[in-house]
């Protein structure tokens, strides 16, 4: 974190072999397990869960209910500053804070996926829905503390390999989740399955017992000054904000999960009827208006929470102190620490993996090439997930080599720069060996930037908020891209239909002259353009990809420079403090 006096905070890279020996530490093996722990529910109650749903004949509208047993893991930051806050009786002198809490929300997910091993969908669809959300809740307020845990038990320079630690177990647990419950049913049965899945968790119990003590915990106290209790009053007063933060959490959560479910839940509370939900549900799904209605949804949900907690005007209050101290002082002491830079640096966030966020259109775009769903399977799933892994790793050993805001930097760069390659792919055609290179390239650009990016803002947090600061950056970093991959397939089509006749893009279409019989062939015949043109119109978005992926590049830029002097101001003033309090000390 930035309070920490580091050899990435200070510049100084590690020696020759110190970037790989950082792999070597205790503490980031038990990240693997905690990684695997984290990853391991969030699949089972949706995903995998609905297999099991259908299998067992539920309708297609029932089991899209379910994924709102996931929505929990929107909307984490909501309740993470209680988990700055709160002490786990007897657990939390024994083991520290993070790992007390991390234990008990653990229990709470073993003790959910047994339950449901227990139970079939048949007759008992209601129990398992409530042990579903119980997962999905204690899951996602794990993810809070596995997270604050990562960033408090490592200094800056530990970060990457901390982060690499949980993107490997991470996905690890993704593909266990996966495939293992889907055998285990075929070979047994569903029930099985998931005692198979609750007993896996042990592995993260194993990681919180061997786990180090992350740095003493600072719970910051909230002042309320001489503000008087009046307790009946103050119980009113709570029900009233807690009312406003849920219905605030429910109009975020249509917004970042993209399902209108919890809003026409809220709506329904107020007499909306059904011709009136049908309607915000029509509206939601509508492509691309739709994207605009959720990202005004969060905005929208996020000033209702401000509402929330803001102080009642003209009176000082205890709940108004409490939930404006929760909430935001935790910014507020972002901004103190970062002043002058704090909001480029969020804007840094919201953008360093926009040139990611708008391929959203890949599948199309191989299936467009001619490539067979086996190829992708096997190139994608197999050969991809590999180069993942060695991007993660390798961005793990850059934070540790080369420090933190230069891999965040070089980061910046991966992203547009990657995306070229799928530029050059288009003009391939189906061919195995471009696909191998091309998803290589950009597998190993995604994990490298990724990893840059959670090592990046664990740093930013500080001891006492780690939890509520690191939460609303995860829980918001991918918004600006939702709003802007809204319009990727309407711009290759805009960008084939110019690239016809004598259009702007026409000196495109020779590009294609050679490409094999039927490649490209269905996909223009969809979009009524010639297979060339539409070509054409995949190379102008990969081109548009890149030129977006140039902002978050500058901006990263302007970040690094303004925060290196920053961080230079402060240390000099940190020893000019130290040496007039050295001098204060001495006899005169």
């Amino acid at each position: 974190m930035t309070d920490q006096a580091t050899p990435a905070a200070t510049g100084k890279p590690a020696g020759r072999f110190g970037g790989l020996a950082v792999y070597g530490e205790r503490r980031v093996f038990i990240m693997l397990l905690l990684g695997f722990s984290a990853g391991l529910p969030n699949l089972l109650i949706f995903d995998t869960l609905s297999a099991w749903l259908r299998e067992s004949g539920q309708t297609l509208e029932v089991i899209g209910f379910f994924a709102l047993a996931t929505l929990s893991y929107s909307l984490k930051f909501v309740w993470a500053p209680l988990v700055d806050r709160t002490a786990i009786p007897l657990l939390t002198p024994l083991l520290g804070h993070r790992r007390s809490w991390m234990l008990v929300t653990q229990a709470v997910v073993i003790f959910g996926l047994w339950s449901i091993s227990g139970l079939n969908p048949s007759n008992a669809l209601v129990a398992i829905a409530l042990f579903a959300t119980l997962v999905g809740f204690f899951g996602a307020t794990q993810d809070i503390v596995i997270d604050a845990w990562r960033i408090e038990a490592a200094d800056d320079s530990r970060h990457g390999a901390m982060a690499a630690a949980y993107q490997m177990g991470y996905r690890v647990a993704m593909i266990v989740a996966g495939a293992v419950p889907l055998v285990l049913a075929d070979l047994y049965n569903w029930n099985v399955s998931y005692a198979v899945m609750a007993a896996l968790m042990g592995f993260g119990i194993a990681g919180v017992l061997f786990a180090p003590r992350e740095k003493a915990h600072s719970i910051r106290a909230i002042p309320v000054g001489d503000t008087p209790s009046r307790p009946k009053l103050e119980i009113l007063e709570w029900i009233a904000r807690l009312i406003v933060i849920a219905a605030a959490a429910m109009v975020v959560g249509s917004g970042l999960t993209a399902q209108a479910g919890p809003l026409n839940g809220l709506l329904g509370l107020f007499g909306l009827g059904a011709e009136g939900q049908t309607a915000i549900a029509d509206a939601w799904a509508a492509k691309p208006g739709g994207v605009y209605l959720q990202v005004a949804a969060v905005f929208g949900g996020l000033a209702l929470l401000v509402l929330a907690c803001w102080p009642l005007p003209g009176t000082r209050t205890r709940p108004g102190a409490y939930l404006a101290g929760s909430f935001g002082e935790p910014v507020a002491d972002f901004y103190k620490r970062f002043s002058g830079v704090a909001t480029l640096i969020l804007a840094l966030i919201c953008v360093y993996r926009l040139a990611d966020f708008v391929l959203n259109i890949m599948n199309p775009f191989y299936l467009d090439l001619g490539f067979s769903k086996i190829e992708l399977a096997e190139v994608r799933k197999v050969f991809g997930v590999v180069m993942t892994t060695l991007g993660v790793f390798i961005g793990g050993w850059s934070v540790a080599k080369l420090g933190l805001i230069r891999t965040m930097v070089i980061g910046a760069f991966m992203s547009p720069v990657s995306n070229l390659v799928f530029a050059w792919l288009a003009t391939q055609g189906p061919s195995i060996p471009a696909l191998t290179i091309a998803i290589g390239v950009d597998n190993i650009a995604t994990g490298y930037a990724g990893t840059a990016l959670i090592a990046y803002m664990s740093s930013l947090t500080s001891i006492g908020f780690t939890a509520t600061q690191y939460a609303l950056f995860s829980s918001l970093y991918a918004l600006p891209g939702k709003l802007i991959a809204s319009q990727s397939g309407r711009i290759v089509e805009a960008s084939a239909r110019a690239a016809e006749g004598a259009g702007p893009f026409s000196a495109l279409r020779p590009l294609f002259a050679r490409l094999p019989e039927g490649s490209l062939a269905a996909g223009a015949a969809t979009s009524g353009v010639t297979p060339a043109a539409l070509g054409a119109g995949y190379v102008v978005f990969f081109l548009y990809s890149t030129i977006i992926g140039v902002f978050a590049v500058v901006l990263a830029f302007v970040v690094a420079s303004k925060q290196t002097a920053l961080q230079e101001r402060q240390k000099a003033a940190a020893e000019e403090d130290a040496a007039i309090a050295a001098t204060a000390g001495q006899p005169s």
